[in-house]
């Protein structure tokens, strides 16, 4: 069929079936990663509910949605949560300074008598220690 044939609204039709088709197959991947995020599930399960969904997929998808949907989202939340907390803790490790750091702004304090030599020391010793 050459493209001087196709009417707006037959393109607009293809558009519509390439977004339906998008968002089944995101589904698709949304209940498969929640299905083998649940630790709580037991293998023979998570493979009974493969075959389910891939056998009947509109049926399966329904009643995945309706059985596990609470579930659903207190998992995503939960990974959600575990990945922040994750990242919180990477960048505090990272936003620290080193111990050369820390000497060289104890060297300045100590050039400046903000501090004596023996609290340099004793600073210099906690942080090497």
């Amino acid at each position: 069929m050459p493209v001087a044939d196709v009417s707006f609204g037959e393109l607009l039709l293809v558009v519509f079936e390439f977004f339906l088709l998008f968002a089944w197959i995101w589904i698709l991947f949304t209940i498969f990663a929640d299905l083998f995020r649940d630790h709580e599930l037991s293998g023979w399960w998570k493979a009974v509910w493969v075959f389910f969904l891939i056998v009947l997929p509109w049926l399966g998808v329904l009643i995945y949605l309706i059985a596990r949907g609470g579930g659903m989202r207190d998992r995503t939340i939960k990974a959600q949560t575990d990945a922040k907390a994750h990242f919180d803790k990477y960048v505090r490790e990272q936003a620290q300074s080193s111990p050369a750091d820390e000497l060289h702004k104890l060297a300045d304090l100590k050039d400046k008598g903000a501090i004596s030599a023996e609290e340099f020391d004793r600073a210099k010793a906690r942080l090497l220690a």
